[in-house]
């Protein structure tokens, strides 16, 4: 029965006319597609719906992409659904692009802090494209700080106790006196030189190399106490932010104490040592002066050794001259 079952079939299929088995073909496949379609609509339809009624541009196929390319659809759905909201160009080729987007992910960017970073540009006036600000996240920055510090100046203080353990600056006058300055550095984020520019710890440094030197060349300590903003100009005239990533406002001198008198106290350990090698040399004299004094007793007693031996020598002599007979007296010999 399966037999004839078979060849009846094979026998209706081939009485049937062409087009009605492409009709069949046609209706088949429509509904795969259809069958396809609600399933993929009932995965993405809510992100598709989300991105169509905020006509963010995004494609039910690049949803789709994304699941194959390991990407987070509902963040860059999110993503340009801010974007378009914000009034930020989504234009595929030079705006924020879904294709943008998912290329900085996959390169381990963040996505939302981009976004929210050239939102809070475009509010506040500033000029930061989508490129700049990915080259900027993927540098190692966080660009969304970097825009508020640029947009709301950020104060630095100088030395940073968290960062050296020191809270206050030393320097020394001319007249040797060390006053201890502590120092607020208000600045401001660069964003063209911020891939490549210096970090905080560089103004710092430069900041405070500047103070010290600007203490060291003035005469004496009281002209910095009278006029504590000529350390200020004195910074702000080197230029401190060259090639760092930040704009120098204004350097205001918050605190300024007098330390130890430097000079006095070197001039005073100079003095001691000047008298210890005094002594040492008087002490060099006196010792020398009664070596000498020994060695002149030492030849005193030699002499008068040599004295009695001569002496002793007195009487052999004369003897001597008795046997002789060259001992003379008035004239004539004994």
């Amino acid at each position: 029965m399966h037999t004839r079952f078979s060849l009846d079939s094979s026998y209706l299929f081939a009485q049937t006319d062409p087009k009605t088995i492409f009709l069949i073909f046609l209706v088949g496949f429509v509904l795969f597609i259809m069958v396809v379609g609600l399933f993929l609509f009932g995965i993405y339809g809510k992100l598709w719906l989300q991105a169509f009624t905020s006509g963010a541009d995004v494609k039910m196929a690049s949803l789709v992409g994304m699941f194959f390319r390991q990407v987070n659809s509902a963040m860059i759905v999110r993503g340009k659904v801010m974007a378009a909201q914000a009034g930020l160009s989504i234009n595929r080729k030079s705006g924020i692009s879904t294709t943008r987007l998912e290329a900085h992910y996959l390169a381990g960017g963040n996505i939302m802090g981009v976004i929210n970073a050239i939102i809070a540009a475009h509010r506040a006036g500033i000029d930061l494209d989508f490129d700049r600000a990915a080259a900027i996240d993927l540098a190692g920055r966080d660009v969304l700080d970097a825009v508020r510090t640029s947009v709301h100046p950020k104060v630095i203080d100088c030395p940073d106790p968290q960062r050296s353990g020191k809270t206050t600056l030393s320097a020394i006058a001319k007249n040797g006196v060390e006053l201890r300055i502590r120092a607020r550095v208000t600045v401001r984020t660069n964003l063209e030189q911020l891939i490549g520019g210096a970090t905080e710890e560089t103004v710092i440094a430069r900041v405070g190399e500047s103070i010290i030197s600007s203490i060291g060349s003035s005469d004496t300590h009281l002209h910095v106490l009278e006029n504590p903003d000529r350390i200020s100009r004195a910074v702000l005239e080197r230029g401190l932010d060259a090639q760092t990533a930040f704009e120098i406002v204004s350097i205001d001198i918050a605190d300024i104490d007098v330390g130890e008198n430097i000079g006095a106290r070197l001039q005073a350990d100079q003095a001691e040592a000047d008298t210890r090698v005094a002594r040492a040399h008087a002490e060099q004299r006196r010792a020398e002066a009664v070596a000498q004094e020994q060695e002149m007793k030492a030849k005193v007693a030699e002499n008068r050794a040599r004295l009695v031996l001569a002496e002793a020598e007195v009487p052999q002599a004369m003897a001597d001259a008795f046997r002789q007979g060259n001992l003379h007296v008035d004239g004539s010999s004994v």
